[in-house]
């Protein structure tokens, strides 16, 4: 018998269903994502906790025509299937497959991109007052806001502009107290209490000037289809609270539900997750950076660690678990966590603001105006720099290092190895007084042995991995070790010369100088964006010094990269190891 899913092509399909068969295709449809992402993985947990909300919201409203975005964009899985992407989901996340997050030019349906969170009620309230200028006031605009997303200031900032227009606008809080963490603040404290109904207070949203409904239970399909049915007949601004399970129709997801927000390969009958042989293998990086602040914390009191939303990816759930009052999470609001670590840095504390790099672009004002201006001490460590690989476009930390190492008194470090990032973090304890951006990759390291005793690093300093006669290769960061394996493997290795650069800034000037000295060609090497990056900075040197050296830049160039492995990302920005090889092979 054919499956009320397989006759699901677009949105309109839906809407000859009869009620049975719409509960049924949310059985059907939170079956299908599991299976999916059993064996293809992915963002599970908040899929399957809005497939009820994703049915009736197509049901209700007759997009592409009325407008739909998902905030964040993880929440969407069920939105691609039941929107024509049904036959290509098995490719979610895969080069040339479609995207974990919604995308414009992937599909009519995804009204507006949304990798990043919190930015929904803006974008629809632009454009609610572009369809009022335009004369088209039938539009029906709405913003389904959810995984902890409301509590970031952006969503503030557009709630409390929303509130005074007359913009038809229909906001969905999804409020399942979980981002990829649990929620925190006060925020999630009221909306508990909203849902218990013992909140005292006003209604916040009706204090903005919103028309509030709710709270509902997002897992009843025949409620939602009512609710918003009365919904779309109700006149300006409106906010209607969802209160849905994250992980909704797996056992495991709904009782481990950050584990199961992107578990990886699982079991879709069980449940468990697949485990991998116990073979020794390095840590990933993150790990490195939780395990080495507890131990620098131990013995320097003055140390404290904060993170936007992100202590498990971070890895600063370890100190938060055994220094909880020195540990701070404050939600996705990395402006405040940029300027918060600032006050606590010009009070005698040494912050370690922990934010993927991706994130810290929110924060980009604070970092100047905040902390770099006025030459505040902050530590930031950013996690996910460099290509992440399958989150894609908007989730890559390729422009850290330009936009960093514009910015006066900031440092830009980027370790070879776990060894590198643990030396720099003793380091940044040590009495510095300069701010200093130190930035690693997802995934694991290179060295099983990497819990060794901690050394000061020279500010500036590089390091000499291999003399050579001819070609001199200056790596930063990381892909260091891409490069290793290129000229292990390049036809005259005794030719190649290989400095680890370890400071974008300030630079190894003295290195510099003697290695366009002594050598023909200089090549360098990064994962982050060509223009303005570490290999500008090496030209930018060059040339205030009159050196005549051919420079060759291997980096992510001007383009949107999408998604994929981190090998088959490297091979398509020209930065793997064997097309760095290629390079050295003909030039040498």
């Amino acid at each position: 018998m054919k499956k009320v899913l397989d006759k699901i092509n677009a949105p309109a399909d839906l809407k000859v269903l009869q009620l049975d068969e719409l509960v049924l295709l949310a059985k059907e449809l939170r079956a299908f994502i599991i299976d999916v992402v059993a064996t293809k993985e992915g963002h599970l947990g908040a899929s399957l906790g809005v497939v009820e909300l994703t049915i009736a919201i197509h049901y209700v409203f007759n997009t592409p025509t009325d407008k739909l975005i998902w905030d964040v964009g993880h929440q969407a899985y069920g939105h691609k299937i039941l929107t024509g992407r049904r036959s290509r989901f098995h490719t979610n996340r895969q080069l040339n497959g479609i995207s974990g997050f919604p995308k414009m030019d992937e599909s009519e349906y995804d009204a507006f991109g949304t990798g990043h969170s919190s930015t929904s009620i803006s974008a629809i309230l632009g454009m609610a007052l572009a369809s009022q200028l335009n004369k088209s006031d039938n539009t029906q605009h709405v913003a389904v806001i959810g995984d902890a997303s409301i509590a970031s200031g952006m969503a503030f900032e557009a709630l409390n502009h929303l509130g005074e227009t007359n913009t038809n606008v229909l906001v969905i809080l999804n409020d399942n107290t979980i981002g990829i963490d649990p929620s925190v603040g006060a925020l999630k404290k009221y909306l508990t209490n909203v849902k218990k109904g013992t909140a005292k207070e006003e209604n916040i949203f009706e204090c903005l000037n919103l028309t509030y409904s709710g709270p509902v239970d997002g897992h009843n399909l025949p409620l939602l289809i009512t609710e918003l049915e009365r919904l779309k007949t109700v006149d300006g601004p409106k906010l209607l609270h969802v209160i849905t399970t994250k992980g909704k129709g797996l056992k495991q997801a709904e009782k481990d539900q950050v584990t199961y927000h992107a578990p990886g390969k699982f079991n879709a009958k069980t449940g468990e997750r697949e485990h991998k042989p116990l073979a020794p293998e390095p840590p990933k990086f993150q790990d490195v950076f939780g395990k080495t602040i507890i131990e620098l914390a131990e013995k320097n009191e003055q140390i404290v660690g904060i993170t936007p939303a992100m202590p498990t990816g971070s890895s600063l759930k370890y100190m938060m678990e055994k220094m909880p009052d020195r540990a701070f999470d404050v939600g996705i609001a990395e402006q405040h966590a940029v300027t918060l670590a600032a006050g606590m840095a010009s009070n005698g504390l040494i912050p370690f603001c922990n934010i993927y790099s991706t994130f810290v672009q929110r924060g980009y004002d604070q970092i100047i105006h905040d902390v770099a201006i006025q030459n505040i001490p902050v530590v930031f460590c950013l996690d996910r720099a460099g290509l992440v690989g399958e989150d894609g476009t908007t989730h890559h930390g390729i422009y850290d290092i330009a936009f960093l190492r514009c910015i006066p008194n900031m440092i830009v470090f980027s370790p070879l190895d776990e060894v590198e990032l643990r030396n720099i973090m003793y380091t940044a304890q040590k009495g510095l007084k300069q701010p200093i951006a130190i930035r690693y990759p997802r995934g694991r390291g290179y060295k099983i042995d990497w819990q060794q005793p901690m050394e000061q690093i020279t500010i500036g300093s590089s390091v000499c991995l291999k003399q050579g006669s001819k070609t001199a290769v200056l790596s930063f960061g990381p892909i260091g070790n891409t490069v290793k394996q290129a000229i292990a493997a390049a036809n005259h290795p005794a030719k190649i010369g290989h400095f680890n650069m370890r400071f974008a800034k300030p630079l190894d000037t003295q290195a510099l100088d003697a290695i366009f000295k002594n050598y023909e060609q200089v090549v360098t090497v990064e994962d982050g964006c060509i223009i303005g990056g570490f290999g500008s900075a090496v030209l930018e040197y060059a040339n205030s010094k009159g050196f005549k050296t051919k420079i060759k830049q291997f980096g992510v160039p001007d383009n949107t990269i999408g998604h994929g492995t981190i090998k088959e990302l490297h091979d398509i920005c020209g930065i793997s190891w064997e097309q760095i090889k290629n390079y050295l092979d003909q030039t040498n």
